[in-house]
């Protein structure tokens, strides 16, 4: 009687098929509103801040695909303007915190004792407050506009990162290869930033993808209270905002933006979810 071997390869592609069509659409999604971005000038049919009375308000057609805003502004135009600001925003408004909570987090972990206690003891007041609230706040102190909402983010986003970075530290700081690190001499610095923190980092790439989210749809709704980018730029949640008020007879005007707004934020998501999933962070 002859027995069949069963090959682990459909069984390995089955599981590694969901992941990589995760990664391809997620990176898909960003990659064609990052061409969009760096070639609007370009494939954009009209200037994105020109106004023309005599096509106001007109619904999607050939000559405006997505149709026409209340001062004669192609909507479409304005989008792919937009793509630039937005995705300004979400690197922008990711990289400055990770780059700070992943400072506070490695040197907090790392030392412990007093050091460790007096970062819990500001994250605790930090996080004590509503994120948005405090963000707003922020803002509303500093003034509207981009830079102020860069600052807020910078101050507030990045408790997440440390305390990501923090509980990595404190487990890997005893691990094998720290202790031998330790006992070749080698000094504080070059152990936490060469040799513990490339391993403590994984989690904390993996969520400043779903923190791009966050930020987008933050980025979004400081401009749409008026907070953020300021008009006539294009940008989505500026855009939305605008074409509120036309909800019923200009319909177009906030549902192509706040479906950009969507699309990316997905896009995102799905890149996080795969990375997380590639790296082992989820498992």
């Amino acid at each position: 009687m002859s027995v069949e071997t069963i090959s682990p390869a459909p069984i390995v592609r089955r599981r590694l098929l969901p992941r990589r069509l995760t990664l391809v659409v997620g990176a898909g999604i960003l990659l064609v509103f990052l061409v969009l971005a760096l070639t609007a000038p370009l494939v954009a049919p009209y200037d994105p801040i020109y106004q023309n009375a005599e096509v106001r308000l007109q619904p999607p057609s050939l000559a405006h695909l997505f149709g026409t805003d209340n001062f004669g502004r192609d909507i479409l135009s304005r989008v792919i303007w937009g793509a630039r600001i937005d995705l300004q925003i979400a690197v922008i408004g990711v990289l400055f915190p990770f780059l700070i909570g992943t400072t506070v987090g490695t040197v907090a972990g790392f030392f412990g004792g007093v050091v460790d206690a007096a970062f819990m003891r500001l994250v605790d007041i930090i996080l004590a407050f509503p994120f948005l609230v405090l963000m707003l706040s922020i803002i509303a102190i500093l003034g509207p506009g981009l830079g102020s909402f860069y600052i807020a983010m910078a101050l507030v986003g990045w408790v997440s990162y440390a305390r990501l970075i923090r509980a990595q530290m404190l487990v890997l700081k005893s691990s094998d290869y720290a202790v031998a690190a330790v006992s070749l001499g080698f000094s504080r610095t070059r152990i936490m930033f060469r040799h513990l923190l490339p391993n403590a980092i994984a989690g904390s790439i993996v969520f400043s993808m779903s923190d791009a989210t966050l930020v987008l749809l933050s980025g979004a709704a400081v401009s749409y209270l008026g907070l953020g980018v300021q008009p006539p730029l294009a940008e989505w949640g500026v855009m939305v905002a605008e074409g509120q008020s036309f909800i019923t007879t200009g319909w177009w005007i906030a549902v192509f933006p706040g479906l950009s707004i969507v699309t990316l934020a997905f896009g995102f998501s799905l890149l996080g979810d795969a990375l997380g999933e590639l790296l082992g962070v989820h498992e």
